[in-house]
């Protein structure tokens, strides 16, 4: 059985060499030290489970001592020595964790009533640690078969509404190919390009999902890095530039030059911003001709523990308090046919892997403005 270190600390020789026979007599492996300094290079050295210290010593004393091995290591257990004289001092010891006090002349049943108090709290603190080992295990394996029970029902759910969408899908396609073969036998170039079209849709929209799916279910958690947090918008302005003035939409940007590189997943937040951009489009395409303006307004912003902040905002169509509780519902789409309800999915999914917020508000027939906010400090 290994021997138990510990560290003796005594100026005085005599006291010394009697305590470290009787503590050797106990089965201990003794380390001494005639003033604070050595005790605390020796401590530093060996790094002694238990200490046993004079109150009254030169230079630095006992109190101090103490409170030095304290800062250094908490769980180590100080037992101090007092003379009839440092009773005050003694209690005070006490007040800053030492395990007891024996006074002088120290008697061996007192020293090993002080020896087992120590040994007690070190068995404590193990049968402490070794049960939080074991609760933490426990909660992390109840946790585990929780999330796969939910995995599971998410799965489900998943599934039923992928399998909707590729109905759709499948739906659109048959249609197209019936209007080619009919353009065919008859002739109609106009039947031809319009089945074309139709197909051209369809099949750019099999993209898309296959694209977001594979977002959906493969998280980038190894691409993040330290960007502009401007770049992703100007990347996604340059894209749907085209679009929007085609479609009399004017893209107003207003982007903050106070924002320093922030760590994030670029083609993430580009997905996100493409994501809800392209639906600020649609919903101004659809709005009333009476809209006020047809404009979106993409904004950047510093929040105050000096994360990020994303504005999208326009004054399309809105949305009831129906379709506001179902947003980010798995595989739920304002667009009907024209949908796959997966882009507000992959963009709740992201901002979650930053660990940051995504709301919005929006108001029927007057518009819809969503926020998204990324935190200073990201763990990955």
């Amino acid at each position: 059985m290994m021997e138990t270190k510990i560290l003796l600390v005594d100026d005085e020789e005599g006291i010394c060499q009697v305590l470290s026979i009787s503590l050797a007599d106990l089965g201990y492996k003794v380390y001494t030290a005639d003033c604070a300094a050595e005790a605390l290079r020796i401590f530093r050295e060996i790094d002694p489970p238990i200490v046993l210290t004079d109150i009254k010593m030169p230079g630095m004393d006992g109190l101090e001592l103490l409170r030095e091995i304290k800062r250094l290591d908490p769980e180590t257990e100080v037992i101090m020595i007092s003379g009839h004289g440092d009773m005050n001092l003694a209690i005070k010891s006490l007040k800053y964790e030492a395990t007891d006090f024996v006074t002088k002349p120290i008697k061996d049943e007192a020293l090993e009533i002080a020896l087992k108090r120590a040994h007690e709290k070190i068995g404590l603190r193990k049968k402490i640690k070794q049960h939080t080992d074991n609760l933490e295990q426990l909660v992390d394996k109840k946790t585990r078969r929780l999330l796969d029970g939910e995995r599971r029902i998410a799965v489900g759910q998943t599934m039923a509404g992928l399998s909707h969408v590729l109905r759709n899908i499948a739906g659109g396609l048959e249609g197209s190919v019936f209007i080619l073969e009919k353009g065919m036998e008859l002739d109609n170039k106009q039947y031809i390009l319009q089945g074309w079209e139709t197909v051209k849709v369809n099949v750019e929209k099999i993209r898309n999902l296959s694209l977001d799916l594979l977002k959906y279910a493969k998280p980038d958690y190894g691409n993040y890095r330290l960007c502009d947090p401007n770049k992703p918008v100007k990347d996604v302005i340059d894209l749907l530039k085209p679009r929007a003035e085609h479609n009399g939409i004017v893209l107003k940007t207003d982007l903050s030059s106070e924002l320093r590189p922030h760590r994030l997943e670029p083609e993430g937040i580009h997905r996100c911003l493409l994501n809800l951009i392209t639906n600020a489009l649609d919903a101004s395409l659809t709005a009333s001709s009476e809209a006020s303006s047809k404009e979106v307004i993409i904004s950047t912003g510093k929040v105050d523990d000096g994360g990020v902040e994303y504005r999208i905002e326009d004054h399309g169509v809105g949305m009831d308090e129906e379709i506001k509780e179902k947003v980010f519902n798995s595989f739920f789409s304002t667009k009907g046919a024209m949908g796959t309800g997966l882009g507000l999915m992959i963009t709740k999914r992201v901002i979650d892997e930053h660990r940051g917020i995504i709301k919005f508000e929006s108001e029927k027939g007057i518009g819809t403005t969503f926020t998204i906010i990324l935190p200073r400090i990201f763990p990955y």
